[in-house]
């Protein structure tokens, strides 16, 4: 169904048959109540502290298990966040802190992973994109260019790769 036909078919309904439909959409798809639930109270503190909490486990369990590294928690949290709209200063916080506990991470461990540094360099790209896309750039170039040095020093495989982003951005 095209959009074109699904207005004109709203547009057909009474009040009462749309809200019968909108509720029903509620209590069928969780995505449409959490929605929702983020319209009308929209606690992004609350959701960045959980994301944080979440990625932060990922790197250092809380339990004595192993880390298990997964980009992909992160990645899950960053579409959510940007599919509910939320702020975009919010967003970039949880792109870097990603990017930063895994730093923390491998600073402390020697990562032999290639696919664990070409991770790392596509969420830098998005992070350094978003933050362009948004003109959120300049409040976030310090953290920015410190996800960099910290590659540098670290001796990242591709910490050139960093470096050609940084030089592009300038």
């Amino acid at each position: 169904m095209s959009k074109r036909d699904l207005k004109k078919y709203l547009n057909g309904l009474s009040k009462e048959q749309l809200e019968e439909q909108l509720l029903e959409l509620y209590d069928k798809f969780s995505e449409v109540k959490v929605f929702y639930d983020f319209i009308f109270n929209p606690k992004e503190e609350k959701l960045l502290q959980e994301a944080k909490v979440k990625i932060s486990n990922e790197y250092f369990p809380l339990k004595g298990k192993r880390p298990k590294l997964r980009r992909s928690t992160a990645q899950k949290y960053i579409k959510h966040f940007i599919t509910l709209g939320v702020d975009p200063f919010v967003v970039a916080d949880i792109m870097l802190y990603n990017i930063e506990i895994a730093q923390t991470y491998s600073a402390k461990r020697e990562m032999r992973y290639t696919s664990f540094y070409k991770s790392m360099l596509n969420s830098f790209q998005q992070v350094v994109q978003f933050s362009i896309e948004n003109g959120i750039l300049a409040d976030y170039k310090k953290r920015i260019y410190s996800v960099y040095e910290q590659a540098k020093e670290q001796k990242w495989e591709n910490y050139k790769e960093f470096e050609r982003i940084i030089d592009n951005i300038e």
